[in-house]
């Protein structure tokens, strides 16, 4: 049996704590084992991007520059690793071009190696950019598709889109898996089909959500995977990832043994239990393995914001309605796979068609902006009548949704010149404006001790 050293990506301080208490961890609670984690020997640490930017600000006052620059001094052996949503970035809009491009220039000079790049529809012109622009850094470039089941979606076609990601520059290829829907026959065929089409590493990023990850996870290490995420024993399992420790307990002594020290993991989990001891009443609350989402594919980051919405408006008792109401809604959009942002969309238009009591009574123009075709091109056609109903006669994008942006970077840098005290503040502000402005408005405060006149703002953006 052929046999390789598999390599574990750490992802407790970043999807993790994201799919299990809504990126709520504190730069504070990693902080003690990052030099710990730093000594084990991880082909790389997952510590940025995804939600973690938002949430930084918006719920825990932290710069989210700042907590990179705090991790990047203290983790200095293993590579450190950031999710980018293609033209979305870390953001819930497509941004122009100059945006793109100096995102990704800061977030290698403020200390990240690798940078994965996906965008929610598998829409390929929404990469270009960000993967130009992080092989211009020098950074390790892996392309990302958003694996799902539909009637459109087949290992064939992913096998040709990891093909047409190599001829784009990928250095390797990751199977997202954010539903956790990957089963290890599918994913035997992948990991097989992508190496003998591309020649490139292969990683798999699978939820335990719905049961199947392990055996994924598995499975595509028998086929040839290279490298498998994972998560701390405190913040594994349900909607986040398979156990760290268990995977590497499961690989000792076999043909893809990881080569790590099961007894240094101990007072790592130990610190991380205590931090999950700390925000208990965030977790969760999942009960055993949730097969309904082998139907409504809601991944864990999804799942967890989608119940404290509920909570929200006093309808968590209609959680089942909502995941019910989720396929319709898909199937209307052209299959697009769930995930962010294309997750929050779907999820936010369910819920509203059934607290409203009536289908499309309410659409948010997030869910307009997607029927014009400003997120990019869904893997099926959308429904014409709906879309018809939502748009009416408004012309839909045609070509690469970014092309119609205009540079805004100058602009912006005249807006947030009264508060900017580094130059990625610039970036901040373009990206999330009115929670940033109030951020940056009360650091500055914090940093002369003088007053700049702080004002309450909203964000429209979904707070994952």
């Amino acid at each position: 049996m052929d046999g390789h050293k598999v390599g574990i990506t750490e992802l407790v301080l970043r999807d993790g704590h994201q799919s299990l208490m809504a990126t709520r961890m504190s730069t504070a609670e990693m902080v003690p084992a990052l030099e710990m984690m730093d000594e084990i020997g991880y082909h790389a640490m997952e510590v940025w991007g995804g939600a973690t930017f938002d949430a930084a600000m918006r719920f825990l006052d932290e710069d989210p520059w700042e907590r990179l620059r705090t991790i990047r001094r203290l983790v200095k052996k293993t590579k450190l690793q950031m999710l980018l949503r293609g033209q979305n970035l870390v953001g819930y809009r497509h941004y122009a071009d100059d945006t793109c491009r100096e995102f990704v220039k800061r977030a290698v000079g403020n200390g990240i190696d690798i940078i994965r790049i996906f965008d929610a529809l598998n829409d390929l012109r929404n990469l270009e950019v960000t993967a130009e622009q992080t092989k211009k850094e020098g950074a390790h470039l892996q392309l990302c598709f958003s694996y799902t089941t539909s009637p459109v979606h087949t290992t064939e076609a992913f096998i040709e889109l990891s093909k047409s990601m190599k001829d784009m520059g990928a250095d390797s290829i990751c199977i997202k898996d954010m539903a956790g829907l990957l089963t290890p026959t599918a994913a035997r065929e992948l990991v097989i089909g992508i190496k003998a089409g591309t020649g490139l590493p292969v990683e798999i990023h699978s939820h335990t959500s719905c049961g199947l990850a392990y055996m994924t996870h598995y499975a595509s290490i028998e086929a040839g995977a290279d490298v498998v995420d994972c998560a701390l024993s405190p913040f594994s399992g349900t909607t986040s990832h398979p156990c760290t420790e268990s995977l590497v307990a499961a690989l000792a002594g076999s043909p893809w043994d990881t080569g790590l020290d099961l007894k240094a993991f101990i007072p790592i989990a130990a610190h991380f239990k205590k931090v999950r001891a700390a925000h208990e009443d965030l977790f969760v609350k999942a009960k055993g393995t949730n097969t309904d989402i082998l139907v409504s594919q809601i991944p864990g980051g999804m799942y967890s914001n989608l119940v404290n919405q509920l909570r929200e408006a006093k309808a968590e008792n209609r959680l089942n309605e909502v995941l019910e109401e989720i396929p319709y809604v898909r199937a209307c959009m052209g299959y697009p796979p769930l995930v962010t942002p294309s997750s929050q969309i779907t999820g936010t238009q369910a819920t509203l068609n059934v607290l409203s009591g009536k289908r499309w009574k309410m659409v948010p123009k997030e869910v307009k902006a997607y029927f014009l075709g400003q997120y990019g091109q869904p893997p099926a056609p959308m429904d014409e009548e709906v879309r018809r109903m939502i748009i009416g006669d408004e012309k839909p994008v045609v070509g690469r949704p970014a092309d119609s942006i205009a540079p805004e970077l100058e602009a912006a840098r005249r807006e947030v010149a009264p508060w900017m005290t580094q130059p990625e503040d610039v970036l901040t502000y373009v990206i999330f404006p009115a929670v940033a402005k109030d951020f940056l408005m009360k650091k500055l405060a914090k940093e002369t001790k003088r007053d700049v006149g702080l004002g309450t703002l909203e964000d429209g953006a979904y707070p994952v």
